[in-house]
């Protein structure tokens, strides 16, 4: 199968990256749409669209899940899966558990009291992908942290099949951390539904997990009227390789991210030009036993690139132009590259470590900054659950040893109301001592 090779002496890697810019007015317009009969029209205007565009009949009888859905699902996944999924959710809360930060107040020797205080939000919305295919592991990197940040109440969103049924293994990650409040919709009415309310479903104040191209732009137009993690696009994997890496493995890892869906992206950066030969021929050889072929190979013909560097110095440099959602580093010896990635969103190091394995189980969010937001953007942490208040105290003694450099700073910005708000306390405290 071929697939596109850029010579970095030859060519521009900043025109792939621009290249993959996507024109969003069309969908933008049509998203709107969603959201003003989402907000004209509650429940119903989400049971149209969920008929529209997933096949499903949804009335205010099935909408939210009930416990004997709950059930069933448990009674249709296998002790296996149970035992995976609950190790994946320890291993996930552990390392977000480490993430949390502590409120602080600091007292200076006028007795004044500044700190910050960390609360979590109220209400947070969750969209998990759904529809004909299964996304526990989405259901574990939005709900852990936000468990692990003390979130009260957690409502998950996603689409559901054409007989109304959201997946049994998505149902019983949900249950096993505890979300009782589940509704079966998905798509950018989903995301209306969750910023603005609905007559069934009550409004969050945070939204995040990803989803297609209609939640990331309907996220993007909710922005404000509530927060979210981020905007998400395709998924993409680099991989940055010397001559002692395995073309098996490379070829496996640019595989499996292709196989998301025909816009993700799959990206091998080397300084070995017979690599990129020996990856081509893996790719042809595993492709051909892999279950969604049609799908990868598509996405390795739109979306795929090889590329060849003069040394790993300059790939590292190619890393940080493309900032990509998932960066591989299979070289001899890794930590020593570690220090000149700087935008990247998670990172695995050495032929052990294939993305699946953050994907899954190893604990790091695999909520990722995508399209080259990487260099300004984190990946979903317990501090996305968070919100933050300043706390300000100051004494009598405080305020006078201040309030000129205050009142003076008002002044200068015309504010004189500002500077008077000060100036009577110093007048006053003035005239009392």
């Amino acid at each position: 199968m071929p697939i596109r090779r850029i010579n970095t002496a030859q060519e521009d890697v900043a025109a792939f990256v621009r290249a993959q810019k996507a024109d969003l007015e069309e969908i933008t317009e049509v998203v709107a749409g969603i959201g003003r009969e989402v907000k004209a029209r509650g429940d119903q205007a989400v049971f149209e669209f969920t008929r529209q565009f997933d096949g499903a009949v949804i009335t205010a009888a099935n909408f939210k899940v009930s416990p004997e859905e709950i059930d069933q699902a448990y009674a249709l996944v296998d002790e296996e899966y149970l035992d995976a999924l609950r190790g994946a959710i320890d291993k996930i809360r552990a390392f977000h558990a480490r993430q949390l930060r502590n409120s602080w107040m600091e007292t200076d020797e006028q007795g004044n009291i500044l700190g910050q205080i960390l609360r979590p939000v109220e209400r947070a919305g969750i969209y998990v992908p759904g529809g004909t295919a299964a996304y526990p592991s989405s259901v574990l990197m939005n709900a852990v942290p936000a468990r692990v940040a003390g979130v009260k109440e957690i409502v998950m969103v996603s689409p559901p099949d054409r007989e109304g049924k959201l997946n049994p293994y998505t149902l019983v990650a949900a249950a096993e951390l505890g979300i009782g409040e589940i509704y079966k919709m998905g798509g950018a009415q989903a995301i209306f539904a969750l910023a603005c309310g609905t007559g069934t479903v009550k409004k969050v104040d945070l939204i995040t997990g990803p989803g297609n191209i209609y939640v990331t732009v309907a996220k993007k137009l909710v922005y404000g009227e509530v927060n979210i993690d981020m905007l998400a696009g395709p998924s993409e994997i680099m991989i940055v390789a010397d001559r002692s890496a395995d073309p098996a493995y490379l070829a496996a890892d640019m595989l499996s991210q292709a196989e998301h869906d025909i816009l993700a992206r799959s990206i091998l950066v080397t300084d070995d030009a017979g690599m990129l030969d020996r990856v081509e021929m893996e790719i042809d050889k595993q492709v051909k036993t892999l279950s969604r072929r049609r799908i990868i190979e598509e996405a390795l013909e739109k979306q795929g690139v090889l590329i060849l560097t003069s040394d790993l110095e300059e790939a590292c440099r190619v890393v940080n132009l493309i900032a990509p959602e998932h960066l591989e580093l299979m070289v001899e010896k890794p930590f020593d590259l570690l220090s000149k990635v700087k935008n990247a969103g998670a990172i695995f190091l050495g032929p052990y470590t294939p993305e699946p394995v953050g994907d899954y189980y190893a604990g790091p969010n695999h909520i990722l900054p995508t399209g080259g937001t990487a260099r300004f953007y984190s990946p979903v942490t317990v501090n996305t659950f968070m919100k933050t208040s300043s706390l300000l105290y100051y004494t009598r003694e405080g305020i006078l040893r201040d309030a000129d450099a205050i009142i003076k700073l008002a002044m200068v910005e015309g504010l004189t109301a500002h500077a008077n708000s000060v100036r009577i306390r110093k007048e006053k405290a003035h005239g009392g001592s």
